[in-house]
Formats: C-alpha cells, sequence, structure tokens
C-alpha cells in the first residue's frame, strides 16, 4: 500500500469523527423532545442511527493505515475481512432505512395511505437482510484492503477480478444507484403532486383546516430530503467505484473522491434531521399564530354580528 493518501485518510476520518458526533446529537435531540414516541420520527430515528453505526465503522477504518506497513499481518487480514463485512452492513442498513423512508412518504405523500403499521416490517428487513447480503463476500474471501488508503472492502485483485467485479457490482453498486435515483425520482414526483395540492387551496386553508392529511404531511415532509441528499453524496462514490472496478484502474484521484463522498453519507443524514426537527418546529409555531389569528377573527365577526 501507498502511504501518500495519508491526507485523505486523515480527512475522511475527521469527516466521519464530526457525523457521529451530530448523529449522536440528533438523537439525543429526538429523545429530549420526546418525539421519539411519533412514527415519522422514529422512522427519521432509524435512520441517524444505522448512519451512526456506519460512521463508527468508517471512523475506526483509520487503524489499517499501518497495514501498509504490516501487508502480511494475520491480525490487520482478519480484522479488514471483518470490518469489510461491517462495512458492507452498515451501508445496506442506512440504504434500506432510506428505501422504506421513501417508500413510506410516497405512499402517504401521493397515494394518501398511512402505513404506519408497516414500522416493524421496515426495522426486520433493515436489520437483518444487510446480514445475509454481507456475507456472501465472505465466502469468496473478496474483502480486502484498498491499494491506496485505509479502507478495507470488496477490490480487485489480478487473480479473481472477475469474481470481484461480479460482486460489488451485484452487492452494492448497481443496486444501490438503482435504489437511490429511483427514491430521488419518487421524492420529486411527491414533491410535484404536494405542489399541485397546495396550489388548488386558499392561502392558509391547509394551515387552519385541521385536516389530519395536511398536518401528518407537515412533519412527514421534511424527510424528503433523506433520499435527495443521500443521492448526491452516495452517487459520486458509486460512479467512482464502478468505473475503478470495471477498468481495473487505480487512480488514487478517484480513490479519495469516493473516499471522501462515501463519508459525508452520514453526516448528510444527522444535519437532515437536525434540520428537519427546526423547520418542523417553526412549521408548528406558524400554524399555532394562524389558528390564533384565524379564532380572533372569527370571534371578532361573530361578536360584531350578533351585537
Amino acid at each position: 500500500m501507498n502511504s501518500s493518501l495519508a491526507p485523505v485518510d486523515i480527512a475522511a476520518a475527521a469527516i466521519n469523527s464530526v457525523s457521529v458526533l451530530v448523529c449522536l446529537l440528533a438523537v439525543i435531540l429526538v429523545f429530549a423532545l420526546k418525539l421519539h414516541k411519533k412514527v415519522v420520527y422514529r422512522l427519521s430515528l432509524y435512520q441517524v442511527l444505522s448512519s451512526l453505526f456506519f460512521a463508527t465503522v468508517e471512523t475506526l477504518q483509520i487503524i489499517f493505515v499501518n497495514y501498509r506497513e504490516n501487508p502480511e499481518s494475520h491480525i490487520y487480514g482478519q480484522a479488514c475481512i471483518f470490518f469489510g463485512w461491517l462495512d458492507m452492513y452498515t451501508r445496506w442498513m442506512k440504504l434500506l432505512f432510506t428505501t422504506w423512508v421513501t417508500f413510506h412518504l410516497f405512499c402517504f405523500g401521493v397515494l394518501r395511505k398511512n402505513l404506519d403499521k408497516l414500522e416493524i416490517f421496515y426495522v426486520v428487513t433493515s436489520v437483518f437482510v444487510p446480514a445475509v447480503i454481507a456475507v456472501v463476500p465472505l465466502t469468496t474471501h473478496t474483502y480486502k484492503p484498498s491499494p491506496f488508503y485505509a479502507y478495507c472492502f470488496i477490490y480487485s485483485s489480478n487473480d479473481s477480478h472477475q469474481i470481484e467485479l461480479i460482486e460489488s457490482l451485484v452487492l452494492w453498486d448497481v443496486p444501490a444507484m438503482v435504489i437511490l435515483l429511483a427514491a430521488s425520482v419518487a421524492m420529486v414526483t411527491m414533491l410535484g403532486t404536494i405542489a399541485k395540492l397546495l396550489c388548488r387551496k386558499s392561502k392558509y386553508e391547509p394551515l387552519i383546516a385541521g385536516d389530519h392529511f395536511w398536518k401528518v404531511l407537515r412533519h412527514l415532509l421534511p424527510l424528503a430530503a433523506f433520499p435527495i441528499l443521500f443521492f448526491i453524496c452516495v452517487i459520486p462514490s458509486l460512479i467512482v467505484h464502478i468505473y475503478s472496478m470495471v477498468t481495473t484502474s487505480s487512480n488514487k484521484a478517484l480513490e479519495a473522491t469516493y473516499l471522501l463522498f462515501i463519508s459525508m453519507w452520514s453526516m448528510a443524514s444527522g444535519v437532515t434531521l437536525i434540520v428537519h426537527l427546526s423547520v418542523a418546529r417553526c412549521l408548528t409555531r406558524k400554524v399555532n399564530i394562524a389558528l390564533s389569528q384565524s379564532q380572533n377573527k372569527r370571534s371578532f365577526i361573530s361578536r360584531h354580528h350578533y351585537s
């Protein structure tokens, strides 16, 4: 391994360390505000907890800087395999929670179906399915250290490039790209549908009518940022990884781009939830103000009407 990208290793570890702190802050806020009792915030919480696990794994991968000096070390070799499995597992856990959040939002915002009863299904599939997927490279011994930086995942070698290429494409790159693209399209479609519905209503009607759909949607809508931000963070890394695997060209700049973009994935999750909480609280205040003004206006009209 080449140590020339040590600054990139440090930068990635720093980003992931900050991501851990941001995700912890988001989790603390949810519990401090006692919002974990609501399904919408539990969906956000699952997303951020999976991001917290992923960022922790990515941060700890910095230990493989020493692997450059001890490439034949049995301990580092076994640790690399373990971290490769953890990396794949936490990636898929995040991806599935993103998928279910998108599905939940789309069904409610476009189809007007409340699927809160599927919460357990979301959790079970997101926790156990990734474990099965992550086992496959273990059976073929394709979790290996990166040729350039402190990182363990599925990487090519001259003797088994075909197997590693297929596993990388089938187990992560292509599914992740398709799911995130579909999720982003679904969110854009949902936002367009909601915008049309808003245009058909008067300025304050959605806020003061007390319609359950609008009250719930007000809390759900900020979650649309999850798949969109993840698309922005993950797609560049997927393109770089696919290019590197298909062409078998080891390019330091591409590898650095891959590492840094994938490192921002968890931070986006924590920031999204914190912004979500802020937006929801601001909207709640506006709704309360609108309701108060409406009630005062109706009371004023009522008094003058009967006087």
